[in-house]
């Protein structure tokens, strides 16, 4: 009971991630067919082929026992095409300065995948560290892969907090920033010299007159 149980699941789980991997077809034929990739982010499909990589390389026998992970290796390369075909239309649809910065982060996620696979095969000498130190790198990969989405809305998010910070700032200085106070008894005095000063200057007779 458990192995079908076991085998049906792998199942559901591979035909999941494949239809994950091939979610953005309508996106990029939109992108064909406009020729631009407009405001689209390449951020999500980076990270969804580093996570592949990983996922690829945790499956094959250098990593697992055998091909215990076979399916998973399987589509995970899958992955790999898919992203690597989404990436590239992204690449020669864009203009010249995301060209340069997806192909920089592109190269990145090269290295680092590269790194790793030279570190598990080399330094560590067992099955069960190297799954647990590819798994972890995967783990994280997956994370960040579930999570790129929200590049489109933080953004938006820390506009939204800075605007509500300087609301609250301009209403503290307006209530903080009052009118100066006058001094009635000031103001009596000027009122009366003003006064005094103008009966003197109707008091005084022209020097022709004298």
């Amino acid at each position: 009971m458990f192995p079908d149980l076991r085998v049906t699941t792998g199942i559901i789980g591979s035909v999941v991630c494949l239809l994950l991997y091939a979610a953005p077809i309508l996106t990029f034929k939109r992108v064909i067919k406009k020729g631009s990739v407009e405001e689209y982010s390449c951020i999500p499909y980076i990270l969804t082929l580093f996570s592949s990589l990983t996922y690829t390389w945790y499956g094959l026998p250098v990593v697992s026992s055998g091909w215990e992970n076979l399916t998973l290796s399987g589509i995970s390369s899958l992955g790999v095409l898919f992203e690597s075909t989404f990436i590239s239309i992204y690449i020669w649809f864009a203009p010249r300065g995301k060209k340069k910065l997806v192909m920089a982060m592109v190269s990145s996620i090269v290295i680092i995948f590269g790194m790793a696979v030279f570190f598990s095969s080399f330094s560590i000498h067992t099955h069960q560290m190297r799954k647990v130190f590819v798994g972890s790198i995967g783990l994280v990969a997956s994370i960040l892969m579930y999570g790129s989405p929200l590049v489109a809305v933080a953004p938006s998010c820390i506009g939204c907090l800075m605007g509500i910070l300087q609301l609250v700032v301009y209403c503290m200085y307006n209530k903080c920033k009052e009118s100066p106070k006058t001094n009635p008894d000031i103001e009596q005095a000027d009122v009366v010299k003003v006064t005094t000063s103008q009966d003197d200057t109707k008091g005084q007779k022209p020097l022709s007159e004298s």
